[in-house]
C-alpha cells in the first residue's frame, strides 16, 4: 500500500501511527499545534470528521487499504453483534500483526515485509500472504534460510519478553511462537477507537 507523506498524515490525525513520527520531534510539533488551536476561536468537530479521523487512524496502524478495511468491516458486522470484538480479533489475527506481537520486528510495517519476503513459515511451510489469518494453534517460524538475516540473527539477545501479549507465545532462541488463544484487543495505549470507526461504517 502506497503511503504519502507520514509526518503530514500523522499530525493530520493528531496520532503517532508511523514508526517514523514516534518521536520526541513529532510530540513537540503535535503540542506546538495544538497551542496554536487554543489561541484561536475554537471549533465543534462534526461527527462525521472524527470518525473519519478514528478509520483513517486504524486504516494506517495496520497498514490496510480502504478495501481491506471494509471488507474486514462487512465480515464483522455480518457475524456478530459484537462486530467491534470480531474486527479487532480479525485484525490481530493477521500474520503480519502476529509476527510484529511475537516481537519478530518493530514495526507492522517490517514485519508486513518479512512476511511477503519469504522469511516466514506458518505450520512449517513458507507463507508470504501478509493477510492470512493465523488461527489457535497455529506455529510460526523464521524460515531456516533466513535465520542467518541480520533481521534475525542477534534477535535472542535483543528480544524483549514483556512486549509479547498473553495469546501468543514465542521462544526467542528458537525463533519459533504461535498463538495460544483468541487475540484480546485492549484500548489502552490504542492510537484509534475502533467504536467510532464501526460507526463511520454504520452510517
Amino acid at each position: 500500500m502506497k503511503i504519502g507523506p507520514k509526518f503530514k498524515i500523522a499530525k493530520r490525525l493528531g496520532a503517532p501511527i508511523f514508526e517514523k513520527t514516534q518521536s520526541a520531534k513529532f510530540e513537540l510539533s503535535l503540542a506546538r499545534a495544538g497551542a496554536r488551536r487554543t489561541n484561536k476561536r475554537p471549533g465543534q468537530a462534526s461527527d462525521y470528521k472524527r470518525q473519519l479521523i478514528e478509520k483513517q487512524k486504524m486504516r494506517f496502524t495496520y497498514g490496510l487499504t480502504e478495501k481491506q478495511l471494509r471488507r474486514y468491516i462487512d465480515e464483522a458486522m455480518e457475524k456478530s453483534s459484537q462486530p467491534v470484538a470480531v474486527l479487532m480479533e480479525r485484525l490481530e489475527s493477521r500474520l503480519d500483526n502476529v509476527v510484529y506481537r511475537l516481537g519478530l520486528a518493530k514495526t507492522r510495517r517490517l514485519a508486513r515485509q518479512i512476511v511477503s519476503h519469504g522469511h516466514i513459515c506458518l505450520n512449517g511451510k513458507k507463507m508470504t500472504i501478509p493477510s492470512h489469518k493465523v488461527k489457535i494453534g497455529d506455529v510460526i517460524t523464521v524460515r531456516e534460510g533466513s535465520r542467518h538475516s541480520v533481521l534475525f540473527v542477534n534477535l535472542a539477545e535483543t528480544h524483549e519478553v514483556v512486549s509479547v501479549p498473553a495469546w501468543v507465545t514465542f521462544d526467542a532462541k528458537k525463533l519459533e511462537g504461535s498463538m495460544k488463544s483468541v487475540p484480546i484487543y485492549s484500548q489502552a495505549g490504542s492510537l484509534f477507537d475502533p467504536d467510532q470507526v464501526m460507526e463511520y461504517y454504520s452510517r
